[in-house]
């Protein structure tokens, strides 16, 4: 509710994107799609980094949209809109919501593991301590979990992946497929992303589909 109004300004500068045709046709699709946008900001990414990047953050009257510089520099305003229609697909398809739901799942599983463990005198045993203690049972904990985040990690991943395509197809529907393809390769090129990553290597560690399997879905959509 508060990120952008209290920890963004901590760290970078942000200011309303300036009247004109970007604003303009922003605005025009969202109001066409039936998405309340009153607030966009554009932030000086361009301090830290060359990559390009966009985001919605807040709830109700805080709802807001923020661009990077970079973004405006480096795609064209149809790449722009196509960009953003794709993060509206995952306003519109609750995606934040289920995200929330699923962090929250895997955090309180996180935590029932935690107990078992934590006060454990087998586990302290099996470290060499006679003893259970708070501090032994955190090492014993960590030493058990990191195999177990790798799994629900790869759920996570798969999960995400998901709803990177349903955001690209509700983009490609809503607005254009054309102006999504070139802003993302754009997007990739700038990120030093890999092109072309082994798909074991997707299927494990990506939260995003590649770019090619991603265009591939976009072609396919009638």
């Amino acid at each position: 509710m508060f990120y952008a109004r209290l920890i963004v300004p901590i760290f970078n500068k942000q200011a309303p994107l300036e009247q004109g045709s970007l604003r303009d046709k922003i605005s025009e699709y969202a109001n066409q799609v039936g998405f309340e946008l009153t607030k966009i900001f554009v932030i000086d990414g361009s301090k830290r980094s060359t990559k390009a990047n966009a985001y919605f953050s807040g709830f109700g009257s805080e709802k807001r949209v923020t661009l990077y510089d970079t973004l405006i520099d480096q795609l064209t305003e149809e790449e722009i809109v196509a960009v953003l229609a794709h993060e509206v697909g995952h306003y519109k398809k609750k995606h934040i919501l289920y995200n929330l739901l699923a962090g929250t799942l895997t955090t309180g599983f996180t935590l029932y593991l935690f107990s078992l463990v934590v006060d454990n005198d087998l586990m302290a045993q099996a470290l060499g301590v006679s003893n259970s203690s708070f501090h032994i049972g955190l090492v014993a904990f960590f030493l058990l979990y990191s195999p177990i985040s790798m799994i629900t990690s790869i759920f996570m991943n798969i999960l995400s992946r998901k709803f990177e395509y349903q955001a690209d197809a509700y983009a490609v529907r809503t607005y254009k497929a054309a102006p999504l393809i070139t802003g993302l390769k754009t997007l990739t090129k700038t990120s030093l992303s890999n092109l072309t990553p082994h798909p074991a290597v997707v299927w494990f560690q990506y939260s995003h589909p590649s770019l090619l399997q991603r265009i591939t879905a976009m072609q396919k959509i009638n």
